[in-house]
């Protein structure tokens, strides 16, 4: 059987905020850690029924680049959804979800720019 590894490090400040965050997976093609400025993680815990998530950012991320992170996860959670259940209805409406969501984000930022 082959196993795989990933790895996250933090690196806080004094009040625990997150400073720098860095990752690396044993199957990457990287040989030292990529930065990251955000990350989620989550694990379905079948006996409890529960998600158990992990959502860290660091001072440096923008908000804009936050709304593109998680347009994107979004986006990315609907396709794995898809894939794992052939739900295309749904798909559809978590896929136009994001989309709104990001068109508000962009159309707030327009308005606050002015």
């Amino acid at each position: 059987m082959h196993k795989s590894n990933i790895s996250i490090e933090i690196e806080l400040d004094d009040t625990k905020v997150p400073q720098n965050i860095k990752w690396s997976a044993s199957d990457s093609s990287a040989d030292m850690m990529q930065p990251a400025k955000a990350m989620m993680v989550a694990f379905w815990d079948g006996a409890d029924k529960s998600a158990l998530r992990i959502d860290l950012w660091t001072k440096d991320m923008m908000v804009d680049e936050m709304a593109d992170f998680y347009y994107q996860t979004m986006m990315g959670m609907a396709d794995t959804y898809q894939r794992a259940t052939q739900q295309k209805e749904l798909v559809d409406d978590m896929k136009n979800f994001a989309k709104m969501f990001y068109k508000k984000f962009k159309d707030t930022q327009l308005k606050e720019n002015k």
